[in-house]
């Protein structure tokens, strides 16, 4: 009797805790394709666009530092709030909204009006990393479709590639990440490209300096004048974030910052501050410790502000509330 009691009581705990919204790995039970059907609609989406899996994790990214994970970065503007796109960090910049779709027309197949669209993109973010050759990490499920977007926060919550290593630093803890998370996300640039725009500034009259940041390798910085001239047309050109192995998830993004080779200021920052140039050296190093610390992060990342239980919907589409 004591022992079904205590089942009992074990079975009580375990469906309140669910009640109560806590995501869980095994939350799709009844959609098992799911992880199988995000696997290949991203590893389909990179054999079209090796930029696509950067994109993706990006994009990601962006959903979650404004209003926490909740499909928000996905939705267009409606008669009542304007959507995220045009903020000022993803306006021409954030993409990978069609790989996202297809994805979830794709599982609505399998699991119509079943899994929510921001579980698809957290389950796509780690399958970009995975298929690009970096760790593999769990990815607790049950997160719910928020209903409006934040274009202020977008505008305000994102960090930019201009900002001070303080600046970023707080935004990250105002979203319970700490320096170690800004760091190990940080490599996240370890694949993708960025456009001229975005680190320009450091090539030909660094803070009013008429020289090139003095923090940026003077070979790299002679290889980047040939890319992004000093017109306003180069502004959209595209560079490697990560010269050496561009499209691979790998620690080479910390050796270049050792040597003077971070694209962006605010990667190239990390050098300037003891304690994060101490974690810099250590993934330079140890690429395992990067590849435990990366999956970590990005758990707390995907756990950030989320909707659970019965808030929030399940959208159909992912551009779109359901009405």
């Amino acid at each position: 009797m004591h022992q079904k009691n205590t089942i009992i009581v074990l079975l009580v705990s375990l469906s309140s805790l669910l009640a109560n919204g806590q995501l869980d790995y095994y939350y799709y039970s009844s959609c098992p394709n799911l992880p199988m059907i995000v696997r290949y609609g991203v590893w389909a989406a990179m054999k079209n666009d090796t930029r696509i899996a950067a994109s993706l994790l990006r994009l990601h990214f962006h959903d979650c530092f404004v209003n926490g994970c909740d499909g928000s970065v996905l939705l267009d503007d409606t008669k009542t709030f304007k959507g995220e796109k045009k903020a000022g960090p993803n306006r021409n910049s954030v993409r990978g909204f069609d790989v996202i779709d297809n994805i979830k027309a794709d599982v609505e197949r399998a699991c119509p009006s079943t899994v929510s669209c921001v579980d698809i993109l957290t389950l796509a973010a780690r399958e970009a990393v995975f298929l690009s050759g970096g760790p593999n990490w769990p990815v607790a499920l049950g997160r719910r479709d928020g209903l409006t977007a934040n274009l202020k926060a977008a505008n305000e919550n994102l960090p930019t590639p201009f900002e001070p290593l303080a600046n970023i630093t707080a935004k990250f803890a105002a979203v319970g990440l700490d320096l170690r998370d800004v760091v190990a996300l940080s490599g996240a640039h370890t694949i993708g490209l960025a456009q001229c725009f975005t680190f320009k500034n450091r090539l030909f009259n660094f803070k009013g300096t008429g020289q090139p940041d003095p923090n940026l390798d003077s070979s790299l910085a002679s290889s980047l004048k040939t890319s992004c001239p000093n017109v306003d047309k180069s502004n959209t050109n595209l560079n490697s974030l990560d010269m050496v192995t561009t499209y691979q998830f790998d620690n080479a993004y910390y050796k270049n910052l050792v040597n003077n080779g971070g694209l962006l200021e605010s990667d190239q920052a990390l050098m300037g501050d003891p304690q994060s140039t101490a974690i810099v050296n250590d993934y330079s190093m140890y690429p395992y410790l990067f590849y435990n610390d990366f999956s970590a992060s990005m758990v707390k990342l995907g756990n950030i502000g989320v909707i659970t239980g019965q808030n929030g919907q399940i959208r159909r589409k992912c551009s779109q509330l359901n009405m």
